[in-house]
């Protein structure tokens, strides 16, 4: 049974900086592509970045592009996301997302899903 649990989150100020981590047991870390998906009250789950199982070929949704950073570490069976200058519009529940095959951007392309942690940004 593949697990994914997340850490990391919390509140920090406008412009801050926050290092969330997902941690996936139960199957080889290094079949699963990874992604990030973050949902603010009222609003849709949206894509906000992707990692291959290689980790070659990140992916990331425009609104975070030059702010995060996805990184994958195999050993540690960890993938980070890095959040730098953040924004109160970044504010969400952050889950980490894993497939085994490809990434991709879509929600629906992803099979095991982690609890969320929460991320809040006060201006």
């Amino acid at each position: 049974q593949v697990q994914l649990v997340e850490s990391g989150g919390g509140l920090v100020q406008a412009g801050g900086s926050l290092r969330l981590s997902c941690v996936l047991s139960g199957r080889t870390f290094s079949t699963f592509s990874i992604a990030w998906f973050r949902q603010a009250p009222g609003n849709e789950r949206e894509f906000v970045a992707a990692i291959s199982r290689s980790g070659e070929t990140p992916n990331y949704a425009d609104p975070v592009k030059g702010r995060f950073t996805i990184s994958r570490v195999n050993a540690e069976n960890t993938v980070y996301l890095q959040m730098n200058s953040l924004k109160p519009a970044d504010t969400a529940v952050y889950s980490c997302a894993a497939r085994a095959g490809l990434m991709g951007t879509s929600r629906l392309a992803y099979d095991y899903w982690g609890q969320g942690t929460q991320v809040t940004v006060s201006s």
